[in-house]
């Protein structure tokens, strides 16, 4: 009988002995679970700045009445696109007009004073000093025709240049003061675009871009839809503002079909290229309140939560400006599945492969 309770005990303790192995085994298995891990590459990437913006007709000004007068004529309608030279307002002013016609008379009274005396010098009746005086007076009456002539055309205004009316300010019959605002006339035919870029991202154009070399931008309009042709960074301010520690750029756009309007807003996009920036992709990063971390796979194939700092995000990745070194591995999945210091078994997964991935589901 103890023989028996002997072997009754001995396959007891095999069979506890075995439970308890499977159990470890069953254990390791689940702390080795196999994810997706990539690595922390460099590579090129483009940026796309944006940059709240005000648009400009090239040419927008003011046509303001020269003389005093009552408004006899209103030649164009708001929003009627002109011509240079083509006649907008008349203005009747009463007084130009008897001062062009008193002109004309001392003109001609002028002319007969110095014919007169030319005959009397002939007949050396007078002096030179006479005949001089004379063609002196004849001399000032023509300019002063000629000065009540030109406030008399003043009266007529016409466009500068081709453009677009803006909204009348007087009406037909008004009686008008010398510097009244009549209309606004623009020049839409090219827009020029003021954007204001901080310090640090100037100090980075100008070190990217050589001075004179074309600049591409796009304009993203206010209903969200990029505007059709590109326009080019023509020239940036002299000095930043202090208040706000920027300068402001201004990029010109072609405007062939007249969309943009003079004082309109929009976005300018801006893409420049990071060389060699650290990148990873966005789904390897947590966060927790304002901080974003990753999962660090160690050689020894631990886990690790670290904090980094996102630089740019861009579609489905991130530039890392701290707390990556190049080749560290991240893990890519599970990362709601592991905990710190857990030991994992990862599944390589190039960077190339990843990012071609995600382009290919950005493209979609």
């Amino acid at each position: 009988m103890i023989r028996n309770a002997t072997i009754r005990f001995a396959a007891a303790l095999a069979l506890a002995t075995a439970a308890g192995g499977c159990h470890h085994t069953h254990a390791h298995h689940e702390a080795r679970q196999r994810f997706e891990v990539t690595a922390a590459v460099r590579r090129d990437v483009e940026l796309t700045h944006e940059y709240v913006c005000q648009i400009r007709a090239i040419q927008h000004i003011e046509v303001r009445a020269l003389e005093r007068g009552y408004l006899r004529d209103i030649f164009v309608d708001e929003g009627q696109t002109v011509h240079r030279g083509q006649p907008l307002f008349q203005i009747a002013p009463v007084m130009y007009q008897a001062e062009v016609a008193r002109g004309a008379a001392e003109v001609q009274y002028a002319q007969v004073e110095y014919q007169n005396t030319q005959l009397l010098r002939q007949g050396n009746v007078v002096s030179p000093n006479a005949l001089a005086l004379a063609r002196a007076s004849l001399s000032r009456a023509e300019a002063e025709r000629a000065l009540a002539q030109a406030h008399l055309r003043f009266a007529r205004l016409e466009a500068p240049f081709d453009g677009i009316v803006g909204r009348l300010m007087a009406r037909r019959g008004s009686l008008i003061e010398e510097g009244d605002l009549l209309t606004v006339l623009a020049d839409n035919s090219q827009m020029w675009v003021y954007f204001n870029v901080s310090e640090r991202e100037y100090l980075t154009y100008r070190q990217t871009h050589r001075a004179g070399d074309p600049v591409t931008v796009r304009l993203r309009m206010a209903n969200d839809r990029v505007f059709e042709h590109p326009g080019v960074v023509q020239t940036i301010e002299a000095d930043f503002n202090n208040e706000t520690g920027t300068i402001a750029f201004r990029a010109g756009f072609p405007n062939p079909e007249g969309l943009l309007r003079h004082g309109e807003t929009g976005v300018i996009l801006m893409p420049t290229v990071q060389r060699a920036a650290l990148v990873i992709p966005q789904m390897a990063t947590y966060r927790v309140l304002d901080k974003t971390f990753v999962w660090v796979v160690g050689p020894d194939n631990v886990v690790r939560a670290r904090e980094i700092h996102v630089g740019e995000e861009l579609p489905h990745q991130y530039v890392v400006e701290s707390g990556l070194r190049d080749g560290e591995r991240v893990l890519i999945e599970g990362l709601r599945r592991v905990r710190d210091g857990d030991t994992i078994d990862p599944n390589e997964v190039s960077a190339e492969r990843v990012y071609a991935e995600l382009a290919h589901i950005h493209a979609e």
